[in-house]
């Protein structure tokens, strides 16, 4: 099943505006989710209205056309629901595909700064995840970090090739890594994008400052606000995937699990290579404690501290983490 796009050129001056600039979504949406799930009895994520879906969609639609076009567009169902997931055709040589999963609120288009590189590396998935806005559609409840890598894992297992490397920002990463704990099989490697809950806890200072921009019924300036500090200042009014996310931070209900703390025995537990990509600036977690609990936990894994950038490190250096992200596959092979 193919979906129609029109195409616009991409503007490389944008990128910190258009890439991961409301990631930190991944702290304000479960605030949300706790203060929801008081108020409805909803056990699934849905949609506040089918006017906030409206604008969500016409949103999507606008941030997707920055994407190349996808060569194949599939609805991949599972126990928990029906997965959107995008295929497209890369010109690299890569053994297997990389499977990239956004942030918490964000979907597909946040990756368009970094899909025309990585496509140079092998072929590349884009999911939408499973009981956040995008074009997934939850349908049963998602009670624990097992179910979240189930789900993940299912969609995978209908997909054609038998192995996948896994590249993950923020909440994404989390659910890479908690993917290679719980169901490793089709996991061929995990990279990292300034993961949150991974390599360190949340500053109390962010988790305040996101609790004003967790409430749907407030301004759209809070909430801009707020994704504006954890991508570093950069501008997020009138930026296309930055309507999209903020949409969806004011229309969906979420209704998943707060996502557990990975150990240090389950880092070092891990049968996959790992790349860890953490951003100098992230105000998601203290940078250089992150980075040391990596280098610890993952004696044969790939640490890099991104100097001086944000939490929307995918955008500020899309270069940089083909790179890095080509030469860990290499050394992997």
């Amino acid at each position: 099943m193919s979906e129609p796009a029109t195409r616009r050129p991409r503007h490389r001056w944008r990128r910190r505006q258009t890439v991961l600039v409301a990631a930190g979504a991944a702290l304000v949406l479960l605030l949300v989710a706790g203060v929801f799930a008081l108020r409805s009895p909803s056990p699934v994520g849905h949609w506040d209205s089918a006017d906030g879906h409206d604008r969500y969609l016409a949103a999507y639609t606008e941030a997707f056309a920055d994407l190349p076009e996808p060569q194949q567009t599939h609805d991949v169902r599972t126990d928990f629901g029906v997965v959107r997931v995008y295929r497209f055709a890369g010109t690299g040589d890569a053994a297997a595909p990389l499977v990239l999963l956004p942030g918490r609120a964000a979907a597909s288009p946040v990756w368009a700064d970094n899909l025309p590189l990585l496509l140079e590396i092998g072929d590349v998935y884009t999911i939408d995840l499973l009981g956040e806005p995008g074009k997934s559609v939850q349908e049963r409840p998602i009670r624990d970090d097992a179910d979240q890598a189930e789900w993940l894992h299912q969609t995978l297992q209908a997909l054609p090739e038998p192995e996948f490397h896994i590249v993950g920002m923020s909440i994404g990463g989390w659910t890479a890594v908690n993917l290679a704990i719980h169901r490793p099989a089709t996991v061929a490697s995990v990279t990292t994008v300034d993961p949150v809950f991974v390599f360190a806890d949340m500053p109390l200072g962010t988790i305040v400052r996101s609790i004003p921009a967790s409430l749907p019924w407030l301004p759209k300036s809070w909430r801009d606000s707020f994704n504006s500090y954890t991508a570093g200042g950069a501008e997020v009014e009138d930026v296309p995937v930055a309507d999209m996310i903020e949409a969806g931070m004011q229309h969906y209900r979420l209704r998943l699990p707060q996502p557990s703390r990975i150990s240090e025995d389950e880092l070092a537990g891990l049968g996959v290579p790992v790349l860890a990509i953490i951003a100098g600036d992230s105000v998601m977690h203290d940078a250089e404690r992150a980075a040391a609990t990596a280098e610890r936990a993952l004696p044969d894994g790939v640490v890099h501290l991104y100097d001086g950038a944000s939490h929307a490190v995918n955008g500020e250096h899309p270069e940089q983490i083909a790179d890095d992200l080509d030469a860990f596959l290499e050394r992997n092979s």
